[in-house]
């Protein structure tokens, strides 16, 4: 998942909510787990105080203290965390029973506190016991009517709450762990699974664009069928406007060169002794000459705007040697071509003969014995964009300077008028190229004549 993709962003959103229903539903359950063991405590508590207040309202006869244990020893343990204790209200000085563990201390009122009596009648809360202890008390007031009012009290250690509950806790975790990992993975899948078909429109494109495919193909669901739809007709326009400005082209192309032709072939009846005729000549050559280059610019512009023109390039390169080879036999020339199989061109085969070929026809002009033609990948210009193709031409010819270099690449520029030639052959190589959205460089081969590097878009 990319850092700006929308799978990332769903499974971000889907992950973000689930921890937090997952906290959420956590939380929940500890607390009425822990209300479900303080009612349980609670309840033991009060089987305690019913107790009491049974020994207060009839007490058994000679006892003066009330009970002993309760059936409890922990009440026997001094500071044992389990105490009870019976006041009797009213008095000038209130007489208080309490149980052996409470020792010389004394419980909290909660009636002092302001705590109101819940439907049975009693209180409960956590207070502070003697050292501190924390205690859950609940206490009682009983009116004995002539005997007087009573105030009974039962305190425990509620570490059993704690326990239970951290207990529950620990296994709620573990439990929601689990639960939010097999969530994850199953929001994953779902991720993955619900935009597969955008990646098979991504991965039909990229086919497209690399001249695997005409067409979109395939059934998608009724979310992006449209999507599909529209991108097949978009294509299919767009081959109807290359086609017809194709045939536009080569219409203008016949309506210019047939009037031209007309005018050079009545210059050239007038003799080379006329200075009108030769003046004639010479600019419909030019005329000719801009009307090709900007028909060829054109041509080839419309063409380039053809989704899914690929051409091998291991077929070219080497016929292309070959057919070199085979006219400068008698120079005894050598040229070497290493191209790999698996290299193309994202372009149509006729512009790559051309810029290739214009390349090697000028290294074997000026090569004293040997040519070489190496094909490979030429690295991304940054992270984004995809590995070109790189073709390098280089000659042990006599080489060029760097503004000798810088000349030749000019239109119709040529250095010696020895060489056949038009002087056009670089020119137009740098144009097809920069069309492409490549570029041509020249350097100083490492075998002594010039390097031809060009870098095209590869498929």
């Amino acid at each position: 998942m990319r850092a700006n993709s929308l799978a990332l962003r769903l499974f971000l959103s889907a992950t973000a909510w689930t921890v937090i229903i997952l906290l959420a539903t956590g939380i929940s359950l500890s607390s009425l787990y822990r209300q479900a063991v303080e009612r349980s405590f609670d309840r033991r508590l009060g089987v305690y105080l019913r107790t009491l207040v049974a020994e207060v309202a009839a007490p058994e006869e000679g006892t003066e203290r009330g009970p002993l244990s309760l059936g409890e020893p922990l009440f026997e343990l001094p500071l044992s965390g389990w105490y009870w204790q019976i006041t009797r209200l009213g008095a000038q000085k209130p007489e208080t029973r309490s149980s052996r563990s409470l020792w010389d201390s004394t419980l909290p009122h909660l009636a002092d506190q302001g705590l109101v009596p819940g439907t049975d009648g009693s209180r409960r809360s956590y207070v502070d016991g003697p050292e501190d202890q924390r205690l859950r008390l609940v206490e009682r007031t009983v009116d004995l009517g002539d005997e007087g009012r009573f105030l009974v009290a039962v305190a425990g250690d509620p570490q059993e709450i704690d326990e239970e509950t951290r207990s529950f806790d620990n296994a709620l975790a573990i439990t929601f762990v689990m639960l939010a990992a097999v969530l994850i993975l199953i929001t994953m899948f779902q991720v993955r699974f619900g935009l597969a078909p955008l990646k098979r429109i991504s991965e039909s494109l990229a086919a497209i664009r690399a001249g695997r495919s005409e067409r979109l193909e395939g059934d998608f669901p009724d979310e992006i069928a449209p999507l599909a739809r529209e991108t097949n007709a978009l294509i299919e326009a767009n081959r109807e406007i290359v086609e017809r400005a194709r045939t536009h082209v080569g219409n203008l192309a016949h309506a210019l060169k047939t009037p031209l032709s007309v005018v050079v072939n009545e210059a050239a009846t007038r003799g080379d002794d006329d200075p009108l005729a030769r003046k004639v000549r010479e600019q419909a050559a030019i005329m000719r000459d801009q009307v090709t280059r900007h028909l060829e610019r054109a041509r080839l512009a419309a063409r380039l705007t053809v989704v899914g023109n690929v051409t091998e390039v291991r077929p070219v390169v080497t016929a292309l040697a070959r057919t070199m080879q085979k006219l400068h036999h008698d120079r005894g020339l050598v040229i070497d071509a290493e191209v790999p199989e698996t290299l193309r061109f994202v372009g149509e085969r006729q512009d790559l003969e051309e810029m290739v070929g214009n390349l090697v026809d000028n290294a074997c002009k000026w090569a004293e014995g040997r040519v070489s033609i190496e094909v490979g990948a030429a690295p991304p210009p940054d992270r984004r964009a995809t590995a070109g193709l790189r073709i390098v031409v280089d000659d042990d010819g006599p080489g060029l300077s760097a503004a000798e270099r810088e000349q030749v690449a000019r239109r119709g520029k040529r250095l010696d008028e020895t060489k056949p030639g038009s002087g056009l052959g670089l020119s137009i190589v740098t144009e097809l190229a920069g069309l492409y959205g490549g570029k041509l460089t020249l350097a100083a081969a490492p075998i002594g004549g010039l390097r031809a590097e060009l870098v095209l878009p590869a498929g």
